[in-house]
């Protein structure tokens, strides 16, 4: 049996992308797995393919487990921990988001890997995030 897992896209729009990620695991976990791809995001008006995600808020609910919110790259690069048992809310909102800081192979992707998860153990998280776009 694998992991219970969905992704739920709530809004692709112009600015914003908000999509909310739920798993409950068989105790196997995930690793890095990719959640946020920029590329099966909608482009923008001009026809600009989105190339990354700044987030602005994190809303999660964990139960069992912590979750680590990477940043894909040659080398990912942490960006969040969302610590076990925790009602989490993180507004990011009053700078203009978390900028992606992934250096060399960086690829916009947002990946997510689980920490310490049993089976039964799970997830919920929400992120807002802001689109970027090529050549803007």
């Amino acid at each position: 049996m694998a992991d219970a897992v969905t992704t739920q896209t709530i809004l692709d729009g112009e600015h914003l992308v908000i999509q909310k990620f739920t798993n409950i695991s068989d105790g196997t976990g995930e690793t890095a797995v990719n959640k946020v791809i920029v590329a099966n995001l909608a482009p923008n008006s001009f026809g600009l393919a989105c190339n990354g995600v700044k987030i602005n808020k994190i809303w999660a609910q964990t139960q069992g487990m912590s979750v680590d919110i990477l940043w894909d790259a040659t080398t990912d690069v942490l960006c969040e921990t969302i610590p076990e048992n925790q009602f989490y809310l993180m507004d990011y909102s009053s700078f203009g988001g978390l900028p992606n800081n992934a250096g060399s192979g960086v690829t916009g992707d947002v990946l997510f890997t689980t920490v310490g998860a049993a089976s039964g153990d799970r997830y919920t998280i929400t992120i807002e995030a802001i689109k970027t776009y090529a050549g803007s």
